[in-house]
């Protein structure tokens, strides 16, 4: 640590401390550096590089389809959003041509949104769950995980897999819904609505949890905009934006988005965009994924036996596409759970890509906490932390 982070009180009195990037409640292998006067924050940097592995470099170094595997390794949490966000990105490119235009099948974007709005509630669970186990909290990291279990057995019978699907593709899905799919999703969300009142009994009223949580980093919506905050970070500072509804991308222009924002919801300790609001808009936000994932699925063409019908399969055939994709350079933003996941994609014509580039949404609110830990209690650390629910592939990539 360079002479320049050493901070002292007028008393010369300091205390420097790593923390991580073992540490359990970094999320992670996030390393802060923390310089203290007693038990106040003078100062914390955070130190990332721990888990990077040059994926926007490989992405040049493989061809186009080939790279939706490695979206997953961006955000493992939420892998079904990070494999969208780039296949969105390569049909807009071959849309920016009419002779390399592709058509995703009505029925491919239904299932687009319902496993998107799935691994919504799954992501959101986990981040409320460990945000409350930080604070001391334990059992409800277990009821959250184990919701987040019921829906990795629908994407398991889906495509195989429980973390890292590769299920969505450039021009569709990779498979259709298995035989009872839509009644097993359907009793899921019905037996989650009754799970999901219980986790907020358990916790989200809880008089410690909230107070722990009200008036902790409050981010008003000019700071927020201001540090290039996303997604729920950003609406819990009360700022209404939500790509799904704003910039709609695939059906979501239909579904009549509705957007949480931050209000202060801890009561008169609380202010807009703390650490409660933080927590509370996520779980708004899974409320509406529900409604959203009832909607596609009542949205749901039947299949049909082609799987490049236009209405009712589940791929178009884009192969001859990606083989000479036009020339030109597209940037597509969609709304994953850590909020905004963009990508810029630069073609050269060739079966590779010629440049690759991914924004998300974990890098901005990782740059925010320097600002936002300078005079707060240690204890309140994990708290900030855990409220802007970050994923560490996300800022080393």
């Amino acid at each position: 640590m360079s002479s320049d982070l050493l901070i002292e009180n007028q008393h010369g009195e300091r205390m420097r401390l790593s923390m991580g990037p073992q540490h359990p409640a970094t999320h992670g292998v996030l390393r802060l550096l923390i310089d203290s006067d007693g038990e106040v924050v003078s100062r914390a940097v955070p130190d990332q590089g721990y888990l990077h592995r040059a994926i926007e470099k490989i992405g040049e170094c493989v061809e186009w389809a080939q790279f939706v595997p490695y979206t997953d390794r961006i955000d493992y949490v939420c892998a079904m959003n990070a494999n969208l966000a780039y296949c969105v990105a390569v049909e807009a490119l071959l849309n920016s041509d009419p002779a390399t235009a592709v058509r995703v099948p009505r029925r491919a974007e239904c299932l687009r949104v319902i496993v998107a709005e799935l691994n919504r509630i799954s992501s959101h669970l986990i981040a409320v769950g460990a945000m409350a186990m930080d604070l001391g909290a334990y059992t409800p990291f277990l009821h959250g995980l184990a919701q987040r279990e019921a829906v990795n057995d629908i994407f398991e019978k889906l495509c195989g897999q429980r973390l890292t699907y590769n299920y969505v593709t450039i021009g569709g899905v990779a498979f259709d819904l298995y035989p009872g799919a839509e009644q097993e999703i359907a009793s899921f969300l019905d037996r989650f609505e009754e799970e999901f009142r219980r986790f907020n009994q358990l916790i989200t009223n809880n008089r410690i949890f909230r107070e722990r949580c009200a008036g902790v980093a409050p981010v008003s919506a000019e700071e927020a905009i201001a540090w290039g905050l996303v997604g729920p970070n950003l609406r819990a500072s009360g700022v209404d934006w939500d790509i799904r509804r704003d910039e709609p991308y695939g059906i979501y222009g239909e579904l009549g988005v509705r957007v949480p924002v931050g209000r202060g919801y801890a009561g008169a300790r609380g202010r807009v965009g703390d650490c409660y609001d933080r927590y509370v808009v996520r779980l708004l936000e899974i409320e509406e994924s529900v409604r959203l994932i009832r909607e596609a699925l009542r949205l749901l063409p039947p299949k049909a036996d082609k799987p490049s019908d236009p209405l009712g399969g589940h791929q178009a055939d884009v192969g001859k596409q990606l083989r000479k994709p036009p020339r030109g350079e597209v940037r597509v933003r969609t709304e994953a759970p850590r909020g905004e996941m963009g990508y810029v994609i630069v073609s050269d014509g060739g079966k590779q890509p010629y440049r690759v580039r991914c924004r998300t949404g974990s890098f901005s609110a990782v740059g925010i906490f320097e600002h936002l830990m300078r005079g707060i209690f240690l204890a309140d650390i994990v708290t900030i932390i855990g409220s802007f629910d970050i994923v560490v592939p996300e800022i080393d990539r």
